[in-house]
């Protein structure tokens, strides 16, 4: 019994990295209080993501999607590797847009500290 459960584990490795690379990322952005590393947690958790789907993406003993006449075998769903290029232009989309944020709050405010910014707003009473 523990011998199944450990080959179980083993084999699916690529959901477990993705598993904790999504929690590497959550873990990024809720306890950091510096911006830069929050951003790096939202990609690092957007890539544990990506990983997640392709590996779903994925049939063992499966072939391209072209049809050939008289073949029986199993065919790999191309829907999430395209969904995927889609989402990583996004994400780089979203990561710049993030950047140039944490920028304009470091020129307003001279800090990329949460808790600092969030003091300096208080003082000025926004």
């Amino acid at each position: 019994m523990m011998e199944w459960l450990i080959e179980e584990i083993l084999a699916k490795y690529n959901y477990w990295v993705s598993i904790i690379l999504m929690l590497i990322g959550f873990y990024a952005m809720i306890a950091k209080g510096n911006l830069i590393k929050k951003v790096i947690g939202l990609s690092i958790f957007q890539t544990a993501i990506f990983l997640f789907y392709i590996s779903l993406g994925d049939i063992v003993g499966g072939t391209e999607p072209i049809v050939i006449e008289g073949y029986k075998g199993i065919y790999v769903n191309p829907l999430p590797h395209v969904l995927i290029l889609t989402a990583i232009v996004v994400a780089v989309a979203t990561l710049a847009v993030a950047l140039a944020l944490v920028i304009n709050m470091y020129e307003e405010y001279g800090t990329i500290e949460e808790e600092e910014i969030i003091e300096k707003e208080r003082e000025l009473g926004v």
